[in-house]
């Protein structure tokens, strides 16, 4: 089995858009889905490619109702290279006899590589391999290369290559009762040499792209000169080209394309870009040496080597590699987000939700002026959040659930129940923790990079402004004497009202009351750690007064947090009071009860009436904070907190959770981490599953799930390391599955570069030479430091490391499993 490879040995149509998902090659600019270069957008195919932050907006009338959407658009297919196999009749999979299939994503290198052994109607055997990349060191280019041996015949061989601009966005079946065409062609041509051009451009946001090809014929790495027949037609252009093929003598066609908008950096007009960047490209074999070497650097850096199990050390690779693809040191330049879905299709629209707060911490340590470029996102779209936050009658900063171009709200309204197969309204745009996710994402990004720079300069204004709009939306009940949090939505997302109401929203939500705390807080401290001088101009420039920030005080310790008397944090208020649910009885009438409340929408009934979570709501306390930072928030506000509140709320709502979120695994896997490893693992090993098995049933064709692929790694880098970054100091608290003999990587820390590696019984930290000054590193609850260009190793202590099984019984005692 290699760890580098994800490996087909057929072809399957029913399988094959999944395939085209996990097989996308990218490099943070542009992705291209890994779809046949013959293949056309059908019931088997779907070609496309997608350009980070290439957004347009098209009304529809759906359910008798104007609505306007923005999505990511599918940018026009550059793959298009097929041949005639005799007279009318084109090479298609399903038309030959398959001798022989093997398609490979080689993610040591960046390359895709399909391997197809057939047989036509005529009895001739013809063998076709090629290999396809996303430059990762040029991000405008791309590059296909088909060679052709024909095994037991000689003859012509009719060929087609094309640039196709007539594409939609059809990638998801309960979109296409919306507009999906995006584009609008402005010119195409084919010069006397190898070389055709497209130009399109948006229809609404009038972006316009730019793609120009360069397909050359080579017989023994020899350039073949052949006669081309132009195809001109709108937003499309194409060669026809006929070669001379010899029985057992290679035909190779390399086709290298550059792609440009004119939303681009440093050009005079994309056009003219793309025309330059395909002349002067090299050919094929140079850009795949070139491909190897950047690959080879990205993963010195990204690696997390995973040994002890085979099939985990696959995925993780997997998922790192996907996460670069979508963003990598080429989005450093780009005003672009964290699409939850990758630029691997169209689900979700393209749109950034809270993903990046379990994308973030992988970036972090290992590349994080990555991190503080897509923070900028953010950063430039503060207008439009304090805008969102002004229409809501608020103050300060309400940045969208989903985001997109210019950051405005762009969630959906209306939501396709497939059961049903109805439209109904849907109030997802109350999420206003989403907030809370990007504050948090400032501050742990500040932990680990000590770059006040961006504190002072960025960061800090969007953190007050966070602050402010969270004391802005509190109010003051004066029966209990705390502050409360109305009308919104929690991550739970199964809860948008009460039972019998037609108020929406739920009051007091656990999770973004503590996050509103734990944010105001935070801020008082951000205008402690910037300077005198930058503390002045921040509270002038935002007439912060005096006042307001001792309101932010005085929230942050008397903020109302719904607890049960057995200790139980209730979800939200009134949680308590609803109906307990059946799960035995909905898994057995239901294969599948991840979609519940699509279930239960159709039957007439509502997950508001019942005490069940999507995903993780209460549990992401757990998850984001530690046992002593959560012990911390409760004490300010005056609720105990005790050793078994943790474990307690972890049972109660583990057995409550369908789990139809990706990222829900994530959160579970974590928080069961400490309180039962085995079932912490079992989780973990489902959450590693979630794109490359697809088990949410038919999701992943549409767009991977960036933020579980991300919150994977975290597990085996963070969760199993107990890597965290508070109070100026890197702290590890190991705890090893015992399936699991020993995982090491690199991390960037404050001008440091450590080398983690952790076994069953030894904790390893190897500093790299650095002109920093020694680093702060804590283990056991003690403080060191650990100068660069020194080795540390640290003996761990039996109830570290490996599973402590029969320390395990005992917790399942008394905390009985539930059903995960």
């Amino acid at each position: 089995m290699s760890l580098w490879s994800l490996r087909y040995q057929d072809f399957d149509p029913c399988k094959e858009k999944l395939r085209e998902t996990l097989c996308t090659v990218g490099n943070g600019y542009f992705a291209t889905r890994g779809a046949a270069a013959e293949a056309k957008a059908d019931g088997i195919h779907y070609p496309g490619t997608y350009i980070a932050g290439c957004y347009n907006r098209l009304a529809s009338v759906v359910a008798g109702r104007t609505i306007e959407n923005e999505s990511l658009v599918n940018l026009p297919n550059w793959l298009p290279l097929t041949f005639e196999l005799h007279e009318g009749q084109w090479f298609d999979l399903q038309r030959v006899q398959i001798l022989d299939y093997e398609q490979e994503l080689d993610m040591k290198k960046g390359l895709l590589i399909r391997k197809v052994r057939f047989k036509d109607d005529q009895e001739r055997i013809t063998r076709l391999t090629q290999t396809r990349l996303a430059h990762m060191e040029d991000p405008h280019i791309g590059g296909l290369k088909s060679t052709i041996v024909a095994e037991n015949w000689s003859g012509n061989l009719r060929f087609i290559t094309a640039l196709d601009g007539r594409v939609e966005n059809l990638g998801v079946k309960t979109y296409r009762q919306f507009s999906g065409k995006h584009l609008l062609p402005v010119r195409q041509s084919v010069s006397q040499n190898n070389t055709m051009f497209l130009m399109v451009k948006t229809n609404q946001s009038n972006i316009e792209i730019a793609e120009a090809a360069k397909t050359t014929v080579r017989r023994n790495d020899r350039e073949v000169n052949v006669r081309r027949k132009p195809i001109i037609r709108s937003a499309y252009v194409g060669q026809e080209f006929t070669v001379r093929v010899k029985k057992k003598e290679p035909i190779s066609i390399e086709k290298i394309v550059a792609i440009y908008t004119s939303k681009d950096r440093a050009i005079s007009e994309c056009g003219q870009a793309a025309m330059k960047g395909a002349r002067n490209a090299p050919d094929f074999s140079q850009l795949v040496r070139r491909q190897e070497l950047f690959w080879k650097h990205l993963w010195s850096r990204f690696r997390v080597r995973v040994e002890g199990d085979d099939r985990a050390a696959l995925t993780v690779h997997a998922h790192t590699f996907h996460l670069l693809q979508t963003i990598s040191p080429n989005s450093i330049d780009l005003d672009v987000g964290v699409p939850a879905r990758g630029l691997h299709g169209e689900a979700y629209r393209g749109h950034v939700f809270w993903d990046e707060l379990f994308v973030f911490p992988v970036l972090n340590i290992h590349l994080p002026d990555l991190t503080r470029s897509l923070l900028m996102y953010r950063y430039r779209r503060l207008d439009e959040a304090r805008l969102l936050a002004s229409q809501r009658g608020f103050r300060g900063a309400l940045y969208p659930w989903e985001s997109a171009s210019d950051g405005r709200e762009v969630t959906p309204i209306l939501q396709f129940n497939s059961i049903s197969r109805k439209w109904s309204r849907v109030n997802t745009c109350l999420q206003w923790h989403v907030n809370a996710a990007i504050a948090f994402n400032i501050w742990r990004y500040f932990q680990v990079s000590d770059d006040t720079e961006f504190l002072s300069l960025y960061g800090a204004e969007m953190f007050l402004e966070i602050a402010r709009f969270y004391a802005s939306i509190a109010r003051y009940n004066e029966s209990t004497g705390r502050y409360e949090i109305r009308g919104i939505m929690g991550p739970d997302e199964y809860h948008d009202a009460y039972p019998h109401s037609d108020e929406v929203g739920i009051k007091n939500n656990a999770y973004t009351n503590i996050m509103a705390v734990w944010v105001l807080g935070k801020a008082l401290e951000v205008l402690r750690r910037v300077s005198m001088t930058t503390r002045d101009w921040l509270l002038e420039k935002l007439q912060l007064e005096q006042d307001e920030i001792s309101r932010w005080e005085e929230i942050s310790r008397k903020m109302f947090v719904p607890i049960q008397d057995d200790g139980i944090i209730s979800e939200f208020q009134g949680y308590e009071k609803l109906k307990e649910f059946d799960w035995q009885a909905y898994r057995k009438k239901y294969k599948s009860i991840q979609d519940l409340a699509g279930i239960l929408t159709s039957e007439g009934d509502s997950t508001n009436n019942y005490k069940v979570s999507k995903q993780a709501d209460v549990l992401m306390l757990f998850y984001l904070f530690s046992s002593e930072e959560l012990k911390e928030l409760f004490t300010r506000l005056g609720y105990p907190f005790n050793k078994e509140t943790i474990p307690k709320n972890i049972e109660y709502y583990a057995k409550r959770t369908s789990h139809g979120s990706t990222l829900s695994r994530i959160v579970h896997s974590w928080i069961f981490a400490r309180l039962d490893r085995e079932r912490s693992w079992q989780i973990a090993k489902e959450a590693l599953e979630s794109d490359l098995s697809d088990i949410q049933g038919g999701t992943t064709p549409e767009g991977i799930h960036i933020g579980a692929m991300a919150g994977t790694v975290e597990i085996f880098q963070r969760c199993y390391t107990g890597l965290v970054t508070r109070d100026d100091v890197l702290w590890l608290n190991p705890l090893l599955p015992s399936e699991i003999k020993k995982v090491s990587f690199p991390i960037f820390y404050r001008g440091h570069t450590f080398q983690i590696e952790l076994g069953a019984r030894e904790l390893k930290i190897k500093s790299f030479s650095s002109p920093a000054p020694a680093a702060k590193v804590g283990l056991y609850g003690k403080v060191m430091e650990i100068t660069p260009g020194t080795t540390k190793r640290f003996r761990l202590k039996k109830s570290q490391g490996r599973s402590n099984k029969k320390k395990q019984q005992q917790q399942r005692k008394h905390y009985p499993r539930g059903r995960v």
